[in-house]
């Protein structure tokens, strides 16, 4: 595991329409190699803060680096490196299946010797390989997320960022996700996703910070977050705290 920060939130914060900020503050970082949980409630500002590194939203407070990368001034290096699985995937659904993948390793110019390899590995994993000449349109939500889990995995990212990746997987896609998971975080990948599941999180994650109405609240290794405890308790506490 390499002691190379891919992910740096500096201050960064988001006001919508001159209200309450939904990220007030932010900052954390994310090291080659963790698998960094986002936890908080619905609307604590998980997907504002996720959708600002990926470059989905603007942003005039702070800073945030990909690999050394500013996301505001050279966002095509950051996203170069990085996948973004949102919660609910936006797919073209008047594509098959195996366009769309073919589309995705156009962009980030795999080559067909690469894709190929890839897109059968991922399609026989999540056992969708016989859907692949299907219209998207055709599938259903747990079938679009893993074609959505497929094409971000599809030029091995250095940073993997994850919006409720588990929400709509059935059993079996969630344990083959967490296992990848795990063999890109071996191979060096930065992953940071969001998840109000804690259980998941905790046997997952090696680090975590907890948000709540835009700020983090408590941030660090899962052993300093728990101390012994569960992370429900430990982020009942922290919630109870504020």
């Amino acid at each position: 595991m390499s002691d190379k920060a891919m992910l740096e939130i500096r201050n960064y914060s988001k006001t919508y329409g001159g209200e309450k900020k939904a990220a007030d503050n932010v900052s954390l970082t994310v090291m080659s190699g963790d698998i960094y949980g986002f936890i908080g409630h619905n609307g604590a500002g998980k997907s504002t803060t996720i959708r600002a590194v990926v470059g989905v939203l603007d942003f005039t407070e702070g800073e945030i680096f990909i690999d050394g990368h500013s996301v505001k001034t050279d966002p095509i290096a950051c996203k170069k490196i990085t996948a973004y699985i949102p919660d609910n995937p936006d797919l073209y659904e008047n594509l098959t299946g195996i366009q769309y993948l073919n589309f995705i390793a156009d962009v980030f110019e795999i080559s067909a010797a690469d894709r190929e390899a890839r897109i059968k590995k991922y399609a026989d994993t999540f056992e969708i390989t016989d859907a692949l000449g299907d219209l998207i349109s055709s599938y259903s939500h747990g079938m679009k997320q893993k074609l959505a889990i497929i094409s971000a995995l599809i030029h091995e990212p250095k940073l993997l960022v994850l919006d409720e990746p588990f929400v709509g997987l059935d059993p079996k896609a969630t344990f083959t996700l967490k296992e990848i998971m795990h063999e890109m975080c071996e191979r060096g990948t930065a992953i940071f996703f969001s998840t109000h599941v804690l259980d998941v999180a905790e046997k997952l994650c090696n680090k975590v910070a907890i948000i709540k109405k835009g700020r983090i609240i408590a941030s660090g290794t899962m052993e300093e977050l728990t101390e012994g405890h569960s992370l429900e308790e430990a982020f009942l506490e922290a919630d109870h705290e504020e």
